[in-house]
């Protein structure tokens, strides 16, 4: 299952909306890879099912000169905004950022400080990381489960890291012995989610150009949160 950032047709009743959002800042990047390869075992079992995933990748890297323009004004271009449309009506996100100093990167946590605070609720999420070294492991647990937690998603128990040694090398066609073990997290965890949002319904999308709907909050809330 190949990764695309087109969808296939977001109003087909079987289908999923997988969002993927990396945080790798390089080209190439293995936090991209390694997001890409969890969404893909997540997305073939789907497909196995008769579930028809639209998966749409998000590259942060892409979009740092508007994200940081977004957080010390309202403006947001058209590509940051709609980066976040994908991310908000997902059925499920599968994210992973680069270890920066035993956490993620200040670009991945920007991304995410922009995303509305309840519209993730209750929604799968798979996290991964990307380090020099196992001993960064520990930062899924200890950095994004608290972030996703916050937004009230349904952080799944599995998770994925890995380490440069993790990918190896590939000769004569054939995974080295060390690029064998990650893919196996990665098929677990991709059976995880996909066990997930194979139960739950889809969530309703916008239309292509149709606005967000109007939060219409009581005027004695408002009285009260003053």
């Amino acid at each position: 299952m190949s990764i695309s950032p087109e969808a296939t047709d977001p109003f087909t009743p079987q289908a999923r909306h997988l969002v993927v959002v990396s945080g790798g800042l390089g080209d190439p990047s293995s936090s991209t890879q390694l997001a890409n390869r969890m969404a893909t075992a997540a997305a073939d079992l789907l497909s196995a099912e008769g579930i028809v995933p639209e998966v749409h990748l998000v590259e942060i890297r892409l979009l740092a000169t508007e994200i940081a323009e977004a957080t010390v004004n309202t403006a947001r271009s058209e590509a940051l905004q709609a980066a976040l449309d994908e991310v908000e009506q997902a059925d499920a996100v599968v994210t992973v950022s680069p270890t920066f100093k035993a956490s993620y990167s200040g670009l991945f946590k920007a991304f995410w400080d922009l995303v509305d605070n309840d519209a993730l609720r209750g929604v799968p999420v798979l996290l991964g990381a990307t380090g020099g070294t196992p001993r960064h492991s520990l930062m899924i647990d200890t950095a994004l489960r608290p972030l996703f937690s916050y937004l009230r998603t349904k952080v799944l128990s599995s998770s994925v890291f890995a380490a440069s040694d993790d990918w190896g090398e590939v000769t004569g066609g054939q995974e080295s012995a060390r690029t064998t073990p990650l893919q196996h997290r990665i098929d677990a965890a991709g059976e995880d989610l996909a066990s997930v949002v194979g139960r739950l319904p889809a969530r309703p999308r916008r239309q292509s150009g149709e606005a967000k709907p109007l939060e219409v909050i009581p005027f004695d809330q408002l009285l009260r949160g003053n």
